[in-house]
């Protein structure tokens, strides 16, 4: 994509479309099975119904409930180790103001919402790697 400093960069510009979900009933290793086939280093959870909340599950999530507590991979369900709620943004935000949200808010990737729906995830790498804003 080729950017001239006086266009704006909207999230859906930047956005991963492809956004791998799972169910917070899933076991850690059922989580870690499928971030390795879909090649993500994180899944969106699922919500149970319409007024609940999106989390997220990450590889350091898998890693701090497993690993470090002891116990094994089927041991261990999603919605233990999940964050919840998450951040989202508006797929029409302007990427400078994406950046310092995830920036202040002290999170790597958000999912990215247009209407209500979920259509894809904006990640810090992404904003970079993905455009020539830099």
């Amino acid at each position: 994509m080729v950017l001239s400093r006086n266009s704006i960069v909207r999230a859906r510009d930047v956005m991963q479309k492809n956004v791998v979900t799972i169910d917070g009933m899933a076991t850690a290793k059922e989580a870690a099975q499928k971030m390795r086939a879909n090649k993500v280093s994180s899944l969106l959870v699922d919500k149970r119904h319409a007024d609940d909340a999106w989390g997220i599950v990450a590889v350091q999530d898998l890693i701090k409930g497993v690993l470090i507590t002891d116990r094994t991979p089927e041991e261990v369900n999603v919605y233990e180790v999940m964050r919840k709620p998450i951040i989202t943004v508006p797929a029409d935000m302007d990427i400078r103001y994406v950046a310092r949200l995830l920036y202040r808010a002290n999170i790597r990737r958000a999912p990215v919402e247009e209407m209500g729906k979920l259509v894809g995830m904006v990640t810090l790498s992404s904003l970079i790697l993905d455009n020539d804003f830099f």
